[in-house]
């Protein structure tokens, strides 16, 4: 008989554009595949029919913690759970595997799969309000995370260097694999364009980001005299508290030192036209941004940040800066501004790097090797 993948993710856009080379793959090794997702905003369903994936809307409040709604969630994954009955489940994002962890042991699935991209404020903020609500929230995390046949996926040393600190997991349930991978075939030939160098920011419009950081260092820029045009691509997120609104995004288009391109569906046509990509980020998990854009041949600069770190070789593939210092995020992308041989040579030393660690196939072999392994623990 087939086996059953039951993949649960807050956002069904987040599984297009992270998840959904692996559950292709799994339906080629035979799996029966269900998607299950709390949000969707421009999926069209027909393409996961057409790919025969079965979904379901499992009402799922991302940003919301109304205690009526996350018990709503709750039940609706349990009946999901008992009406599917998967053979394993992969859970993507926090809600789902929180929510979706404790009901798989509740309920006897036989294997778990839990990926977590990136831990958020609550682990890493000092404050006594985050600690206090680690404290409170620990027992939860450590029931989710301690399924008998289960892997925790962590996308870089950091994450997996916390958690273990704080006793959240347990070691030997660990797998490292960073990132969701990319199809190098999208971005071949991608030289340098002539002209007016961009400067591109492409992530989330939330502060979190660094996208304050980003209109400081082109202002800086701008204010020095230098030439380029920055380019400030990323949807609104109106569910997260440090996330950009309209009205602050038309003070910055009054203000003439950036273009405001919005969410950009074919990152490569936006790499194409870029020289440099910036992530001034906080803390990430492992950013695909930086993974296409290394694919691209686009030398890089970023926050010396868990994640971010990972994702270049220092002073080969990209630029560390400092996070929270849009002074030395402006002097970094001056200097490769200034010294257009060692920016190409960078770019060039990025697509190797994401031939050799980031190549969506080696991410895929990877992903259905645990679950391999996991299933053949149930016979």
């Amino acid at each position: 008989m087939k086996k059953k993948l039951l993949i649960l993710v807050n956002d069904l856009g987040f599984f297009i554009s992270h998840r959904f080379p692996i559950a292709e793959a799994a339906i080629d090794k035979g799996f029966d595949v269900v998607i299950a997702y709390g949000e969707n905003e421009n999926v069209d369903l027909n393409l996961l029919k057409q790919k025969r994936m079965s979904t379901y809307l499992v009402p799922m409040y991302r940003g919301g913690i109304n205690p009526f709604n996350e018990l709503k969630t709750f039940y609706y994954i349990w009946k999901l759970f008992k009406k599917e009955r998967p053979d394993i489940v992969h859970l993507v994002s926090i809600k789902p595997y929180l929510y979706g962890g404790i009901i798989s042991r509740l309920s006897g699935i036989s294997a778990v799969v839990s990926a977590i991209s990136g831990l958020g404020s609550l682990f890493t903020t000092k404050n006594l309000i985050s600690r206090i609500l680690r404290i409170l929230i620990h027992p939860l995390y450590k029931f989710s995370f301690n399924h008998k046949n289960q892997k925790v996926i962590l996308q870089n040393k950091d994450d997996v260097k916390l958690l273990l600190e704080q006793k959240v997991l347990d070691a030997s349930n660990i797998t490292l694999i960073k990132g969701s991978g990319v199809k190098l075939e999208n971005f071949n030939n991608l030289d340098e364009n002539v002209g007016v160098l961009n400067v591109c920011f492409a992530a989330r419009l939330i502060r979190e980001k660094g996208v304050n950081e980003f209109v400081s260092a082109a202002r800086i820029l701008k204010e020095r005299g230098v030439d380029a045009r920055f380019i400030l691509a990323g949807s609104i997120d109106l569910k997260n508290p440090s996330g950009l609104n309209e009205e602050e995004l038309k003070n910055l288009n009054k203000e003439n030192i950036l273009e405001i391109v919005g969410y950009h569906q074919d990152i490569r046509d936006l790499y194409a036209k870029s020289h440099i990509v910036c992530l001034p980020s906080y803390r990430e998990g492992f950013p695909k941004s930086l993974i296409e854009a290394a694919a691209a041949c686009r030398a890089i600069v970023t926050t010396n940040v868990a994640g971010c770190r990972e994702a270049i070789i220092p002073g080969q593939t990209g630029l560390l800066v400092p996070v929270k210092n849009p002074k030395k995020l402006a002097d970094a992308i001056q200097w490769l501004i200034e010294h257009p041989e060692q920016r190409i040579a960078m770019g060039r030393a990025g697509r190797k790097f994401a031939e050799k660690e980031f190549a969506i196939e080696k991410i895929v072999r990877q992903h259905l090797d645990i679950y391999e392994e996991l299933l053949n623990k149930v016979k």
